[in-house]
């Protein structure tokens, strides 16, 4: 079905008035040029630091708090980068490269789905976005009305895909029988749930649910000799792995899953696809996704630019997009399971 005509205009007056932006951005900013170097140097440079904070908290010169928050909100910096890697930003023609960056990016964000399986879905969802079948999003529980389980699976996608499986599978067939997913679709969501959060995700996130429950054996008072011993190597992967991208991914996936619609959006346009979402009380979480809600509508309709050019030029595109009718701070959709329309 083609995208109303009122709508088309408005998307090719955003997509206009963006390129122009970050043509003459860059053609002010020479630096700009270095795209591969710049994506290179930010991951080293994050990566240098989470593993220079990892150090300090070992040796005690910094607290497990700060050490949580900054890892957090470096991670986040990588989730970026990857999602621009997913777009083949950097090293697009040298693959050795491409392939150093996306485990770079991957293996201090290790209970996220793994970004080559990601990598499909994501241009799934850029050709879908909106869709009941939209697979990366309704992964992420957009489309879901707003509950407390809703919070609880939000950063953990092994307990969200085991709790959510039996109506997702149901979703699944149902599109699949409308002709919107094919016998290919369902073989890589069937390799997605088997393999996606191997090597690293499955196993680290069954260490966190064993650290919860040997912390309630040890408040219950079971005197268990071995108890202090497993927490002892367990403890460092919790400080330094797991609990600061269980953050990082509540903090992506409630600002992502709200900031997308999703279930009555007219296939194709952009204007009902995403919204600007930076309401006062998501700034705690919008730091841990590196302002995705800010500025990943902006995306959607330009998907060739690096996420520091949109960092840089946000407030301007940010009216570009408001002027020509995308939604801004539209937190009545939350209400009603991410819907365009609110009823």
């Amino acid at each position: 079905m083609a995208v109303n005509p009122h709508a088309q205009e408005q998307i090719k007056t955003i997509i206009s008035e963006l390129r122009i932006l970050y043509e003459r951005y860059r053609a002010a900013h020479a630096w700009t040029n270095q795209q591969d170097i710049i994506g290179l140097c930010i991951m080293l440079l994050s990566n240098a630091l989470i593993i220079t904070t990892a150090w300090l908290w070992f040796i005690n010169l910094v607290p497990t708090w700060f050490t949580i928050v900054l890892i957090a909100f470096l991670t986040s910096m990588l989730h970026e980068l990857e999602h621009d890697l997913i777009h083949e930003l950097y090293f697009k023609r040298h693959k050795v490269m491409y392939h150093v960056m996306m485990l770079g990016v991957y293996l201090f964000r290790p209970i996220s789905l793994n970004p080559w399986i990601r990598k499909y879905w994501h241009h799934f969802h850029h050709q879908h976005s909106g869709m009941p079948f939209d697979i990366e999003e309704r992964g992420i529980t957009n489309g879901d009305r707003f509950s407390i389980l809703r919070l609880l699976v939000l950063p953990d996608l092994l307990l969200s895909g085991i709790i959510r499986m039996p109506r997702l599978r149901k979703e699944i067939l149902i599109e699949y029988n409308k002709g919107n997913l094919s016998k290919n679709d369902l073989r890589l969501i069937i390799r997605t749930v088997l393999v996606g959060l191997l090597p690293f995700g499955v196993p680290l996130t069954i260490l966190w649910y064993a650290f919860i429950l040997l912390h309630l054996l040890q408040w219950m008072g079971y005197p268990l000799p071995q108890l202090d011993a497993l927490l002892s190597w367990i403890y460092p992967l919790m400080v330094l792995l797991v609990v600061p991208n269980l953050i990082r991914q509540f903090a992506l996936h409630f600002v992502s899953s709200n900031m997308h619609y999703n279930g009555d959006v007219e296939h194709g346009n952009v204007i009902q696809q995403v919204q600007v979402f930076m309401p006062w009380w998501s700034y705690p979480m919008q730091w841990f996704c590196f302002f995705f809600g800010a500025t990943h509508a902006i995306h959607h309709f330009v998907v060739n630019e690096p996420f520091y050019l949109r960092q840089f030029t946000r407030k301007k595109a940010q009216e570009v997009l408001i002027n020509n009718g995308v939604r801004v701070n539209d937190v009545r959709n939350i209400r009603f399971a991410n819907r365009y329309h609110h009823s």
